[in-house]
């Protein structure tokens, strides 16, 4: 690279125009992105690419600078990311034009007389840049205004550390460094980069595991192999992974690491760039395929190409997360001076140095095995530790070869395991640690398969080992007394139960099949029975655990899908799980799994649905089959006595009830029962609709109730209205009574509700009203849009239709991906063929939807009609 020395040179011979400049510009930058792109996708090819595309950048600055005309005592520097002398194909050219002392003229002040000429010149470079193609940011200082402005600002502070000299005076740029270098302080610096990382980590999901990361910005990111180099460097210690060798601070084998993992991230980013043509440093599923595919990579049986991609860039993201924590705490030790500090013996084995466990040998671990499972041990034993110290986590990341085979025979070894599983607390900690180190890989080999996995289910938004690690913290919560608050009832049951651990097990081993092909359930029953029996669970306790693991998905089924007024349904979940032991763990493991889905799945409404199912085979499995006429009865008088408390007459009930079938009263509870009588007493034999809203009493969304002489298409002109309002149904009963008229109540929720929900509330019962007295044909459905995630990962639209057990009505089944407007296309297809609707489950899983139905209807006692309505059906829900 040519730069000049102290002052700028005259230009020589008669400048390019604009027009010929940013040709040359453009046709070297294409150049070198089409040599890329044809070459073999290696980390050494990248780094050539992001340094050559810097050093094209250079000779354009310089020829742009001398035909500036720029003063002598001006400077013109690299910062920030340029600064490294690296550029990806779409990064920002950040600049500094350095002024010399005495030169007030910065940004938005270029004005006055006396720099009218530097104000030219200035400003004609900055245009030059842009006019050419340069996407340049730049900025206007002389030394003493860098100096300031980075006091205040780490950020501006970090940019000016990584300051590189391109041409201009020398004097003023040596200047410059040693202002900077001067009002450096390594403490404080490293104390606000350390905040700002665990800032940017939490905005970034805190975890490596994302499904769509930042390979520059989230954990594991480039970012964070930046920010060892910057705290280094600003504590003298080094400005690269060999220099920080040198120092002590590194092993030769993590140089190497650092280097294997910090050019795969780069050569990730490069073709990611390249792949979406602009800046995008976020590998989002619309770009995964098509950047795995410029990799060369390709799909297998059991793995599609975006999986093998982000597998790789998972384990890279998992190794630098690991590499960064050791250096950070290395660097920290140094700048602080701790590194000598006093330590009190925990063990003969383990160190407490300020809070963090530290292992008394660096090769303790080599010559004592058993001590690496009992890191965690002690970290759970110990209050007051905090973590693992830097030396005690680079033992561990150098002893990963030392849990082979033998190791995980080890009898000591399962025990020690078997005993991190029975500890009275500390579980989650413990567990994520052992991800983080990899121990937890390397001990159960079935989990290491799963590491990065990704799930393409559109519900589930953590990679398969971080959603386990998720519901282990979630079941580990129900037995805390400070997380009593979130699930009061599951609290109740687990602190009945006798044995946490056999839940651990359960979760830690529901979905470590996934990914092989076939039921990962039962694939993952034989894998815990192994485990079982490896580690001397006794049988009744191994039966247990098998049973969670092979049924975890059993309980939701059933209360999402199933109607739960139906006795023969309960009785049947009933002998499934045998007894009371057995259903209070399962309902225990199913709601920590579905809360460890994503933050959308769970709600109220799913709550209810499975503690309703438990309630319901805790009392089938008593020994009686469900007197349904004494539970009705039941409710009914309980519905009486609410009524009385509105200070209604006696009977006020009677003339509703009398046209209502056993059915209304087995789906309803007593609070609805109530509720629907003291709204309808008057409108019994009404001609017009009637509908009525009130906050639901899951705390959680609204409950409407519609009365109206019944029509084909009133279910579809109801889910119309509530479509177009922007509601989502969770839930709908549907019930004809026997004067002909519809009762029917839905359960919707709406970002909305929470504020002004009594306006809220007016405006859907006098909105409803007008949508239900609307005559003519039922609109077209809008067709709604597809979130980004959906349109990656597709779903085989699926109609099912049977009939019930008693062969009496149809159950209806669909499976497809969530849009605005889908339940109104369905209910169209059914009012147009005259189906009656008895009852509607509605289930969202992140942005797919189950929906099932209970139908009747003349149209489906023939064969005709049913591949008619079948094939509609699909049509209607297909994206």
């Amino acid at each position: 690279m040519a730069v000049v020395a102290e002052s700028t040179r005259a230009p020589t011979g008669a400048p390019r125009s604009i027009s010929e400049q940013r040709a040359q510009f453009r046709e070297g930058k294409a150049a070198l992105l089409t040599h890329f792109r044809e070459s073999r996708p290696t980390a050494p090819a990248a780094t050539r690419l992001v340094r050559a595309l810097a050093r094209h950048v250079d000779q354009t600055l310089l020829e742009l600078w001398e035909h500036a005309m720029m003063p002598p005592g001006a400077a013109l520097v690299a910062v920030g990311g340029y600064g490294r002398a690296e550029l990806y194909p779409h990064s920002d050219v950040d600049v500094l034009v350095l002024l010399p002392p005495g030169d007030e003229l910065a940004n938005a002040r270029l004005a006055g007389s006396s720099n009218d000429a530097l104000k030219s010149s200035v400003e004609g470079f900055i245009t030059a840049c842009w006019d050419i193609g340069l996407e340049i940011g730049s900025s206007v200082r002389t030394v003493d205004e860098c100096v300031a402005e980075a006091q205040g600002d780490v950020t501006v502070q970090t940019a000016l550390l990584e300051s590189r000299f391109l041409t201009g005076s020398k004097r003023v740029f040596n200047a410059f460094r040693r202002a900077n270098a001067a009002a450096m302080d390594p403490k404080a610096f490293l104390v606000a980069k350390t905040l700002e990382m665990r800032q940017r980590h939490q905005k970034y999901e805190d975890t490596p595991y994302s499904l769509e990361p930042n390979c520059k910005e989230s954990p594991g990111g480039l970012r964070d192999l930046q920010m060892v180099i910057w705290v280094a460097r600003a504590a003298g210690l080094g400005k690269s992974w060999n220099e920080l060798a040198a120092k002590g601070l590194i092993t030769p084998f993590e140089v190497k690491q650092l280097q294997r993992n910090e050019g795969l991230l780069r050569l990730i980013r490069a073709r990611l760039h390249m792949v979406a043509g602009r800046r995008e440093d976020r590998l989002v599923f619309d770009l995964q395929t098509a950047v795995a595919e410029s990799f060369g990579y390709q799909a297998t049986k059991g793995q599609r190409v975006s999986e093998v991609l982000m597998r790789r860039y998972y384990w890279a993201a998992k190794a630098v997360a690991q590499l960064n924590q050791i250096l950070v705490l290395n660097i920290e030790e140094r700048v602080n001076g701790s590194q000598d500090a006093p330590m009190r013996p925990v063990n003969e084995r383990f160190f407490d140095r300020s809070g963090m466990l530290e292992v008394a040998s660096d090769d303790l671990y080599e010559r004592e095995p058993h001590a690496i499972l009992e890191t965690f041990i002690v970290f759970q034993k110990e209050h007051g530790i905090e973590g693992l110290s830097a030396r005690t986590l680079r033992a561990l990341y150098n002893a990963r070869e030392v849990m082979d085979g033998e190791f995980r025979r080890d009898p000591v070894n399962r025990a020690t395991f078997m005993q991190i599983l029975q500890q009275p607390e500390g579980q989650t900690h413990a567990f994520r640690l052992m991800n983080q180190t990899s121990v937890l890989g390397r001990y159960l080999w079935v989990f290491r398969r799963i590491v990065g996995q990704m799930q393409h289910d559109l519900f589930h938004v953590y990679t398969v080992d971080q959603h386990i690690l998720m519901v282990l913290r979630n079941v580990r919560r129900f037995f805390i007394a400070e997380h009593t608050h979130e699930y009061p009832f599951c609290s109740q049951l687990a602190s009945t139960f006798d044995k946490p651990w056999i839940l651990y097990v359960a979760a830690l081993f529901h979905d470590v099949a996934k990914g092989r092909g076939g039921d990962h359930s039962d694939l993952g029953a034989v894998e815990v029975r192994r485990f079982c029996r490896d580690h001397g669970i006794d049988r009744e306790d191994a039966s247990l655990i098998e049973f969670l693991v092979k049924g975890h998905l059993t309980m939701s089924r059933i209360a999402q899908k199933e109607d739960l007024s139906d006795p023969d349904v309960i009785e049947a979940f009933a002998r499934l799980v045998i007894n009371e032991r057995r259903l209070t763990a399962l309902y225990l493991l199913t709601v920590a799994d579905i809360r460890g889905t994503s933050p959308k799945v769970w709600n109220a409404w799913k709550g209810k649905l499975l503690e309703d199912l438990y309630r319901l085979t805790l009392r089938a499995l008593g020994g009686a089959r469900p007197n349904m006429d004494a539970e009705i009865e039941a409710r009914k008088q309980e519905a009486r006595h609410t009524l009385n408390l509105y200070s209604l007459l006696p009977g006020t009930e009677v003339p509703l009830w009398a046209t209502l079938e056993l059915s209304y009263f087995v789906r309803h509870d007593a609070g609805d029962i109530a509720w629907h009588a003291r709204s309808l007493f008057r409108f019994v034999e009404t001609k017009e609709p009637v509908v009525r809203a009130r906050l639901s009493s899951l705390g959680e969304g609204l409950q409407v109730l519609v009365y109206a002489p019944d029509r084909p298409d009133l279910f579809a002109r109801i889910c119309g209205y509530f479509d177009s309002a922007g509601f989502n149904i969770l839930d709908a009963k549907i019930h004809t009574t026997r004067a002909g008229y519809a009762l029917d109540t839905f359960q919707v929720i709406s970002p909305q509700i929470d504020q002004h929900y009594r306006d809220l509330i007016s405006l859907v019962e006098t909105q409803a009203t007008l949508a239900l007295k609307a005559d003519g044909p039922l609109p077209e459905p809008s067709r709604g849009r597809l979130s980004r995630r959906v349109k990656s990962f597709p779903i085989t639209p699926r109609v099912t239709l049977r009939p019930d057990e008693r062969g009496q009505r149809w159950l209806l089944g669909v499976s497809t991906s969530d849009r605005s407007g889908l339940l109104y296309s369905i209910a169209r297809v059914l009012a147009q063929h005259r189906i009656n609707l008895q009852l509607a489950k509605i289930t969202t899983l992140g942005e797919r939807v189950e929906d099932t139905f209970l139908i009747d209807g003349s149209a489906l006692q023939q064969n005709k009609a049913q591949i008619e309505i079948e094939t509609e059906l699909l049509a209607a829900i297909s994206p």
